[in-house]
């Protein structure tokens, strides 16, 4: 079991199921569709779900941890599913139907049906070599295999673009890109399978800690010239996007590098679908918001969420119940973003 997974036990631990405060009725059940355990994101939407069941009476939610988020916006923008993973730049490509959503026809007109609770920060995008494996450039992947991510995720595309912007190189062409599950790119790495890590995840990861247990690793980051890649500056335009750094001193003398380095940083989000009643989602979000700190002690990375920056890089409207939550606790809330029906 990995340390990631041991603090999910942790956090879980204690929370029950159905919400507290017995009702004479049948609870009336709502369906979460997170990544899998090992990520960030499960984190945040498992306490989300658990928070609920447990202050507010009358609902159950449901969490199913398989699939990918750009499959979950679908079933959500059909009803199929309630809670979902919100990625600003997968809604992106979701409404123009382009990218992973340029084989279904339905994806823009599923799109309107979608609405966001809060943003939190996914992490920055990491990208690492282990110390000891020749990669000291980014020039030197040229020939050699790059783990991107799951094939079916947002995250894969914007990791290879990363990349290729990093690196002045082409993907299928210079390099070749790898995917699979975040964990298992990992292993990969240590077995020396791929030369370079590309993962947008916290600072400090779980899993980047765990490569460091028995490998040094080289963090590379965006330079001066980097900035001028077309790559790069579509990147940093794109809905969720932010620049971040790396501090390298989180990981102790796991890694070679002596400075922080400058990356791109990922907001995501909690996103529903309109369908969901009003009070419902006021419920869950206000249940959220005032227990949270509930957990600290056994997940420290939750500190990073804050109501101040809850709608941070946000692009989608906002459901009506969350929006009620936020301006009773003063948030302004930005033209573009304004709950409608």
């Amino acid at each position: 079991m990995t340390r990631w997974k041991k603090i999910l036990g942790l956090c879980l631990t204690g929370f029950v199921i159905a919400g507290t405060g017995a009702q004479a009725s049948e609870p009336t059940l709502y369906k979460m569709s997170t990544l899998k355990s090992d990520t960030p994101s499960y984190l945040v939407m498992s306490t989300f779900a658990k928070l609920a069941n447990k202050h507010v009476p009358g609902i159950k939610v449901e969490i199913s941890a398989a699939g990918v988020a750009t499959r979950h916006a679908l079933d959500a923008g059909r009803g199929e599913t309630d809670f979902f993973l919100l990625s600003p730049t997968a809604l992106s490509f979701m409404k123009s139907g382009t990218a992973m959503y340029k084989t279904v026809p339905e994806a823009p007109e599923l799109s309107e049906n979608l609405r966001a609770i809060f943003s939190f920060p996914a992490g920055v995008y990491q990208v690492l070599a282990l110390a000891d494996s020749g990669i000291s450039s980014m020039e030197d992947i040229k020939g050699k295999k790059v783990f991107v991510g799951p094939a079916s995720g947002a995250a894969k595309i914007i990791a290879t673009t990363i990349v290729e912007g990093m690196s002045g190189l082409k993907a299928g062409e210079d390099f070749e890109t790898v995917s699979m599950e975040w964990s298992a790119g990992a292993q990969a790495l240590l077995k020396r399978e791929v030369a370079l890590y590309v993962n947008p995840t916290t600072n400090p990861s779980p899993i980047i800690r765990e490569i460091t247990l028995s490998e040094r690793i080289r963090f590379f980051g965006l330079v001066d010239e980097d900035f001028k890649a077309p790559e790069i500056v579509t990147q940093l335009k794109m809905p969720g996007r932010t620049l971040q750094s790396i501090d390298p001193a989180v990981y102790g003398k796991g890694t070679v590098n002596t400075e922080p380095v400058q990356a791109i940083g990922s907001w995501i989000g909690l996103g529903t679908h309109k369908d969901v009643p009003e009070q419902v989602v006021y419920n869950m979000t206000r249940a959220f918001f005032e227990h949270l700190d509930e957990l600290h002690p056994f997940a420290p990375w939750l500190n990073t969420i804050e109501l101040d920056t809850a709608l941070t890089e946000m692009s989608t409207p906002l459901h009506p119940g969350a929006q009620r939550y936020f301006e009773e606790m003063g948030l302004v809330i930005p033209g573009d973003i304004i709950a409608k029906n």
